[in-house]
């Protein structure tokens, strides 16, 4: 019998989620130089504008996705990563939705995100959730390898 996966928040400080975040590090590592790479560190993730969470199958942690509160009524995906042997579950939509859900309950009205032109996955994914290109927002600055996105949200996710 398998177990259902749950996705809740959770802190990022564990060796799973550690696990993960090293494999995403190396992953964007692989697709992009130093300067284009864009990880939030985990003691930014443990800062309390930060809702974290972890989708797991009984005790094995399998993805992981944050939410950045910005405090202007936006916020930010970071760090949303799921492991090479669980792709195909739909983890990744799936953090989404939690993401949205948490965005929502929140009062955040629009999320934001940076991701790689090397990541057609994850660009799909986003489109597919509604997430339109925009130019770069924050502290980031134009990078002809990111792309960055954002989503209007309202009172249903995803």
């Amino acid at each position: 019998m398998h177990d259902a996966i749950v996705i809740n928040r959770e802190a990022p400080r564990q060796p799973g989620v550690l696990r993960l975040l090293d494999l995403s590090n190396a992953y964007a590592a692989s697709l992009y130089p130093a300067e284009s790479n864009h990880m939030l560190p985990i003691e930014e993730l443990e800062a309390e504008n930060v809702s974290f969470f972890v989708a797991r199958r009984g005790t094995e942690i399998l993805g992981c996705a944050s939410l950045v509160i910005a405090g202007d009524g936006s916020a930010e995906i970071k760090r949303m990563f799921v492991d090479g042997a669980a792709r195909g579950l739909q983890l990744g939509k799936r953090l989404l939705v939690a993401l949205e859900t948490e965005a929502i309950r929140l009062g955040v009205g629009t999320i934001r995100l940076e991701t790689g032109i090397h990541q057609p996955e994850a660009i799909g994914l986003y489109r597919k959730a509604g997430y339109i290109e925009i130019d770069a927002f924050g502290s980031y600055r134009p990078d002809p390898l990111s792309l960055f996105m954002e989503k209007r949200i309202g009172s249903s996710p995803v």
